[in-house]
């Protein structure tokens, strides 16, 4: 059915100046095909890998052990001050080659592919923004609510499980999902290292025809979508949490 409905669309957007006479090659739409399948992948692996460190890092800031605090202080400030492409450059070509000179004596091959890296690096990077949006979060839980806690027996483990954090993450749900917004665009990185995302396998398109916009209008189009997804999720979240006497 597709590709009896390809030529009908491709020939009617020909007369707006818009060449998407690639869908008509087998090879070239499946290869795009492929770009949108990975870029989805990598954000379906980023998000929960962002939220994850984001929880750790913030568990370390606010424990209030500086051995613990101090180290990771030094991450996020380190982190979000320089840029990802950076980041990733420095993972892919610096500890990735060393991960390989320490284990090719072995005879061990490195497990950490391209896609790897960057799943690693996006999801690290976006963490400290997390891990921050939690931090103002938990300070903002009530010092009374913390003593009622307390008053119950409640472990520091126990307190940040299960009073600070559940409340926490309420309070900074818009800053979260503002960072996951934020991850989603941020994975186009990977064509950097020539992960083959959609932006990646989109260049490998062009280079052969000359239809740079119409391939940079389908990947603002898909960005696009997949950021509206999480934005409704996240309002979906907003109202099925919300609490009453927080200021809400």
């Amino acid at each position: 059915m597709i590709d009896g409905l390809l030529p009908g669309l491709v020939a009617a957007l020909k007369p707006l100046g818009l060449n998407y006479a690639f869908a008509l090659d087998a090879s070239e739409r499946a290869a795009f095909v492929r770009g949108l399948g990975i870029t989805l992948q990598l954000c379906l692996l980023t998000i929960p890998g962002s939220l994850l460190a984001g929880v750790a890092i913030a568990a370390a800031l606010t424990s209030g052990r500086p051995w613990l605090a101090q180290p990771a202080r030094a991450f996020v400030e380190v982190t979000r001050n320089t840029p990802t492409l950076v980041q990733l450059y420095c993972a892919f070509l610096v500890l990735n080659m060393l991960i390989t000179q320490q284990l090719r004596p072995l005879g061990g091959a490195n497990p950490l592919t391209p896609f790897v890296w960057v799943v690693i690096v996006v999801s690290l990077h976006k963490g400290v923004f997390h891990a921050e949006a939690l931090r103002a979060g938990i300070e903002a839980v009530p010092r009374i609510t913390l003593e009622a806690a307390r008053s119950l027996g409640f472990s520091q483990r126990q307190l940040l499980a299960r009073v600070e954090l559940p409340l926490a993450v309420r309070f900074a749900l818009p800053s979260l999902v503002n960072n996951l917004i934020d991850l989603v665009k941020m994975t186009a990185v990977a064509s950097a290292i020539a992960v083959g995302d959609v932006t990646y396998e989109s260049i490998m398109i062009w280079t052969q025809r000359d239809n740079v916009l119409e391939l940079l209008l389908l990947i603002l189009l898909y960005f696009g979508l997949l950021t509206w997804l999480v934005s409704l999720a996240g309002r979906w979240l907003e109202e099925r949490w919300r609490m009453p006497g927080y200021g809400q």
